[in-house]
């Protein structure tokens, strides 16, 4: 793990300060959408982390106005088609944990502006989050002709409750950060991002500050209780979501966004 952040031009910049790793997806220019390159990177990072023993956190945030307004759909749009997995073979570890190995790690992520749909479900997968009052999440997928493929299914349900799950899949409504502390996605809300950002730097610093054999025996726990039920479902979400990409309506989804317009859904 590099000591100092990478080149400011990297997508994912990754720095190091004492036991604690900072994961920033950097690609403000474009309101920090995931490509399947920054996807990779963070995959790597993530794996790294989880092996280096001087490591005992790691934070998850955004640079610039947003956090990130999620996938990158024309970056994913060829590599899904191909029906192969978004990241393969030795030396990953899955962001969205839908395939294993599964990171072993605690995972702290800090979200402000502009939080949606991958995104959404990238926050899903930490630990523990906190966000700035700003925040404005979205799962508005279905909205566009796709559905959430990332375990948002899954996560926001288990996490929310069915009903307040559904609210917002299913209508594509976005949501503030005091409507997720309702629900329970967050456990606390900071005035600004910076003040988010260091709030999870504090939490992070006290995690590393525990032993961490027993962190890592609670994690451990605590997802042996919970996520044997959900593995079957994760697996199948590439599959799904591939499929969606082969259909009329989500290329109606996708030019009707391009035209400013309302789509016209057939359901083919």
């Amino acid at each position: 793990m590099a000591e100092i952040s990478v080149s400011l031009n990297a997508k994912l910049t990754i720095e190091r300060r004492g036991q604690l790793a900072l994961f920033g997806i950097n690609r403000p220019y474009i309101q920090n959408r995931i490509d399947p390159e920054t996807f990779r990177a963070m995959a790597k990072a993530y794996y790294d982390y989880d092996r280096d023993p001087s490591l005992r956190a790691a934070i998850l945030f955004g640079h610039g106005d947003h956090f990130s307004r999620g996938i990158d759909v024309e970056g994913f749009k060829a590599l899904a088609l191909t029906g192969k997995p978004l990241i393969s073979g030795p030396g990953m570890t899955d962001p969205l944990a839908t395939h294993k190995p599964h990171r072993a790690k605690p995972l702290i992520v800090a979200v402000h502006g502009d939080t949606w749909n991958m995104a959404h479900e990238l926050f899903l997968v930490a630990d523990v989050r906190v966000a700035a009052a700003d925040t404005n999440f979205g799962q508005d997928e279905c909205t566009h002709g796709r559905f959430p493929g990332g375990g948002a299914t899954i996560r926001f349900v288990r996490e929310a409750g069915w009903g307040n799950a559904m609210r917002y899949i299913l209508t594509g409504d976005h949501w503030t950060a005091q409507e997720a502390y309702r629900m329970g996605t967050i456990q606390e809300i900071a005035d600004t991002a910076q003040s988010a950002l260091e709030r999870a730097v504090d939490l992070g610093n006290r995690i590393a500050a525990c032993g961490p054999l027993g962190i890592g025996a609670s994690l451990a726990s605590a997802h042996s209780a919970i996520d044997s039920g959900e593995e079957g479902a994760l697996s199948q979400l590439e599959e799904q979501y591939s499929a969606l990409y082969r259909t009329k309506d989500f290329l109606e989804g996708r030019a009707a966004e391009a035209e400013g317009r309302k789509p016209v859904y057939h359901g083919n």
